[in-house]
């Protein structure tokens, strides 16, 4: 029996094993879609989407029937108490306490002196009033205004869903392309030291029988000390990148992840120059489109403050019953209860605000002027954003190249520097000036990769590209 208890806990121990360290296995393309349905800012986009279709709802249910009900329970404690002339009574001192007692000291009085004054009590101590009230909104020109305005909102709302699906998927590359690049880095990083290390003990092994100078030796050390530092900073950095694109995928920052492109097939695979001569069409671009809806929002907020010129129309029906007792008997059979129902038509004309209306809408008409001075700003920008873009990325796409062939130089320089080093034709400056050449170049190399990755990730965000996550 204990060994199956065993086995029951080893299996549940590897399942919440499991569950605690996630692992995805991720292309750039899988990692871009991904995203696009888990990332905070996708949800909290799509979550705006749902949120404005219930504001165009609520808006619309302004002008539909609206019923309300209301039970109103009174319980006087101290009932409040009026004052009559005395001269309507007869002398005695007696408070009327209730309306049958002031009816039957009238039909009973005797005339008195005119002069001061007798407290009576007048209605039940406890009552209750209940009403339903249906009204319905007929004409109300903001009304008109305000449903045009919740569509706009609907419309706005759905095009910053796709700007952030446009913003998602630069993150995405440039976050995975930083994982590359300090995963290159380490790659480099580490078979540079392998290569040093050799020569510092070659060299060690050279000054210890007298055909050096410790200096070399020293030089070596000094450039084999830097380069583990380096190393040691990059690997903390590979974490960091990895958090990073986790949470641009939104995903736990814990999560284990397994890139299955490399940098260097990534940058081939981004090289596409049509993309430099692809025709900008600003009406299409994401950012131009917002631009036109906010100056829709700010020509309907004219129609809107022009509108409360217009007199406003509604009517209302209401059923309504009342009880009255002198103690709580509402529920009982034998009350009684009385109807009422009233009908009712309601006209608001506005006819002056002290010109107070006239000054809302001359705002609104400049705000309407500012908005067509930033959609004319916003044409410009755009259009050279994108030729930017376009510049940028064929600059990187021809330092890659650069870069790619220097690289191939140095390490040949290196070589060679290194060669003559050991048979005593070169000094030891001359080799750690090729070393710092070749790292140099090897870090341009990495870095221009990753340019031409993501700047094409940017000069598709400039173009509006649409999205594709499938090759």
């Amino acid at each position: 029996m204990k060994r199956y208890i065993y086995i029951l806990s080893f299996f549940a121990f590897v399942l919440t094993t499991t569950a605690q360290e996630k692992t995805m296995q991720l292309s750039l393309d899988e990692a871009i879609a991904f995203a696009l349905e888990n990332s905070y800012n996708a949800k909290a986009a799509k979550n705006d989407i749902k949120a404005a279709n219930e504001k165009v709802w609520e808006t619309t249910a302004i002008g539909l029937p609206q019923v309300n009900a209301a039970v109103d329970y009174q319980n006087f404690l101290k009932q409040p108490v009026s004052l009559l002339p005395a001269a309507a009574f007869d002398n005695t001192s007696s408070t009327v306490q209730t309306v049958e007692d002031f009816f039957d000291l009238q039909a009973n009085r005797e005339p008195t002196a005119p002069g001061g004054f007798i407290p009576v009590v007048f209605g039940t101590p406890q009552n209750m009033n209940a009403t339903v009230t249906l009204t319905q909104l007929l004409f109300d020109g903001s009304y008109l205004v305000g449903l045009q305005a919740s569509k706009t909102f609907l419309k706005i709302t759905t095009q910053a869903e796709e700007k952030t699906e446009l913003l998602t998927r630069e993150a995405v590359v440039n976050a995975y392309g930083n994982v590359l690049v300090t995963q290159s880095s380490i790659s480099i990083l580490e078979s540079n030291i392998k290569i040093l290390s050799k020569n510092y003990e070659d060299a060690k092994k050279i000054y210890e029988n007298g055909l050096n100078e410790e200096e070399d030796v020293e030089q070596l050390e000094i450039t084999l000390g830097n380069l583990k530092n380096q190393l040691k900073s990059v690997q903390r950095m590979e974490e960091i990148a990895y958090q990073m694109l986790n949470l641009s995928l939104g995903s736990s920052i814990n999560t284990t992840l397994i890139l299955t492109d490399s940098l260097e097939s990534l940058a081939t695979d981004n090289i596409q120059l049509g993309l430099i001569s692809e025709p900008f069409n600003v009406n299409n671009h994401i950012d131009f489109r917002i631009a036109e809806n906010n100056r829709e929002g700010s020509l309907l907020n004219v129609k809107l403050e022009k509108s409360k010129y217009l007199p406003t129309l509604s009517a209302f029906v209401n059923y309504g019953t009342q009880a009255f007792s002198d103690s709580f008997t509402f529920f009982d059979s034998s009350q009684r209860w009385f109807e009422s129902s009233l009908l009712g038509v309601s006209l608001n004309v506005p006819i002056f605000s002290s010109f107070s209306r006239k000054s809302k809408v001359s705002q609104a008409k400049l705000e309407l002027e500012n908005a067509d001075l930033r959609l004319e700003e916003t044409k410009q920008r755009l259009s050279l954003q994108a030729q930017k873009a376009q510049n940028d990325y064929q600059f990187s796409i021809e330092n890659y190249q650069t870069a790619k062939k220097n690289v191939g130089l140095a390490e040949r320089i290196e070589k060679k520097q290194r060669i003559k080093f050991f048979e005593g034709i070169s000094s030891s400056f001359d080799l750690l000036q090729a070393q710092n050449q070749l790292y140099s170049q090897q870090q341009s190399y990495i870095q221009s990769m990753l340019d031409v990755i993501s700047n094409k990730a940017a000069l598709e965000n400039a173009l509006n590209l649409p999205i594709n996550t499938t090759k």
